[in-house]
């Protein structure tokens, strides 16, 4: 299964944001990764769909832009995403109650995106069981959302493994403290794609860094 890439926009330097979208571009990374976040579902604001189209003026024509919307209401903003130019859309299924969810996901993938749930660190791998023919991969994240920087939760490691046996087919991604060291404890329980913001954008060579990460994680990549 192909390792992926991701660095995290939210990390960037937003006084120079354009130079900062080509430089991921540059770095050969897999795709731009887009935390978008309403306040609510997290306690924290970021970027709206415009942000999208401002990355896809920066990006080669075909490079993808995975958008995370950590939101309380993904169906009200997942097709203007779409519209502006992202390619996969998370969402997450701590929101199952009040969203549905392959409802959402066949609208997704009508609009021709990708399609990705995402789980907290506290909900159960059990919970995406129900959900996994409508989704193109899973995003379990390692740290609680809402703030860039935090500390990797190792405890989230057996849900990892258990994601990656319900789902061999699926990609699995990690985003929460991603690092050399946490990135490959992640990769060993299963995951082959990797979102990192702090830890890329803080790089001196970001190319480097994302060569050595994507070989790291190929080395200790597990499937069943």
């Amino acid at each position: 299964m192909r390792i992926q890439i991701l660095p995290s926009l939210l990390a960037a330097d937003l006084a120079c944001l354009g130079r900062e979208i080509q430089r991921v571009a540059e770095a050969e990374a897999d795709a731009l990764h887009l935390d978008i976040m309403d306040g609510h579902f997290v306690p924290n604001l970021s970027f709206a769909p415009d942000t999208s189209a401002l990355c896809k003026k920066y990006l080669p024509a075909d490079f993808p832009i995975n958008t995370h919307l950590m939101m309380t209401n993904p169906d009200a903003y997942a097709m203007r995403f779409i519209e502006k130019g992202s390619t996969t859309i998370q969402f997450h299924l701590e929101m199952r109650e009040q969203v549905d969810i392959c409802k959402l996901a066949d609208e997704i993938h009508t609009k021709g995106a990708r399609v990705g749930l995402a789980l907290n660190p506290d909900t159960p791998a059990e919970a995406a069981h129900p959900y996994l023919e409508c989704a193109d991969e899973l995003l379990c994240m390692t740290v609680f959302p809402g703030y860039g920087g935090q500390t990797f939760i190792a405890d989230v490691l057996p849900k990892i493994k258990q994601l990656r046996a319900m789902a061999p087919a699926i990609d699995i991604m990690v985003d929460g403290g991603i690092n050399f060291e946490t990135a490959e404890l992640a990769a060993a329980a299963g995951a082959n794609a990797f979102v990192a913001g702090s830890f890329l954008f803080k790089q001196p060579d970001m190319k480097s860094a994302i060569k050595e990460l994507r070989m790291r994680c190929q080395k200790a990549f597990a499937h069943p």
